[in-house]
C-alpha cells in the first residue's frame, strides 16, 4: 500500500527474465524502487489504471528512476492533466508534469519478460480505466473491489457505464480469476458474483 488513501500498488514481474512493471504507483517512490532493487527487476512498463492523483503521485519519481515506459488510456489524459486540481480538493500530493509514452486501448498486449499482459477496457469510474490481466490474476484499480465498486461521482464517471464494464468485461472471466483491487482486499471473481451488492442484480 502506498499514500494516505491506501492504494495498492503492485509490482508484477518476469521471474525467468527478471523485467518487471508496476501497477498504479501512487505515491511513497522509495518503497516501490526498494522493491525493485531488492528483488533485482528491471522494470519496463508503469502501468495506470487510471488518472486519479491518488494512483499517479509517484509516476514521474519511478519514471526518472528506470526510464520505464508510462502506459495509459488516452480517455484519462484530461485526469492527469488536471492532476493539480485533484490533489487540492482531496489533500494529496500533487502528481508532477509527466507525459504517456503509449496510449493504451481494449484487449492491446503488453509484454513484461515472458509474461504477457491484457488490457481490458472498464470505463465508469472515470472515462478511461482499465484493468490489467496476466495469467489468473486480474488488476482492477478503481472498477471493481472485493464486495463493492469504484466512486462513479467524480468528473468523467458513470454508474451505468462502470457496471456494464464489470458485467460484460470482467464477470465473464474464469470464476477463480483472482482480483487485485486498487484499495483492499483481494477476492476473486467467483466471490464477486456471490456476494458483492452491487452485482446481484
Amino acid at each position: 500500500m502506498v499514500g494516505p488513501i491506501a492504494v495498492n500498488c503492485y509490482v508484477i514481474a518476469c521471474e525467468t527474465t527478471r523485467k518487471a512493471a508496476v501497477v498504479d504507483p501512487g505515491d511513497d517512490e522509495g518503497k516501490i524502487l526498494t522493491v525493485i532493487k531488492n528483488n533485482n527487476y528491471n522494470l519496463t512498463h508503469i502501468l495506470l489504471t487510471h488518472g486519479h492523483v491518488d494512483h499517479i503521485a509517484a509516476v514521474v519519481e519511478v519514471k526518472k528512476a528506470t526510464q520505464a515506459e508510462i502506459n495509459m488510456c488516452k480517455d484519462d489524459l484530461i485526469l492527469v492533466e488536471n492532476s493539480g486540481i485533484q490533489a487540492d480538493i482531496f489533500g494529496l500530493r500533487p502528481a508532477g508534469y509527466f507525459t504517456i509514452d503509449k496510449y493504451l486501448r481494449d484487449e492491446d498486449k503488453i509484454n513484461v519478460g515472458n509474461l504477457e499482459i491484457k488490457v481490458i477496457f472498464t470505463p465508469g469510474h472515470s472515462p478511461g480505466g482499465v484493468c490489467y490481466l496476466t495469467e489468473n490474476c486480474l488488476f482492477t484499480g478503481d472498477t471493481l473491489f472485493s464486495e463493492s465498486i469504484g466512486r462513479t461521482d467524480l468528473p468523467g464517471g458513470s454508474y451505468e457505464s462502470l457496471l456494464s464494464s464489470i458485467r460484460n468485461k470482467l464477470l465473464i472471466l474464469p470464476s477463480e480469476t483472482i482480483v487485485y483491487p486498487g484499495h483492499g482486499q483481494a477476492t476473486t471473481i467467483e466471490r464477486e458474483l456471490q456476494f458483492n451488492p452491487f452485482l446481484s442484480h
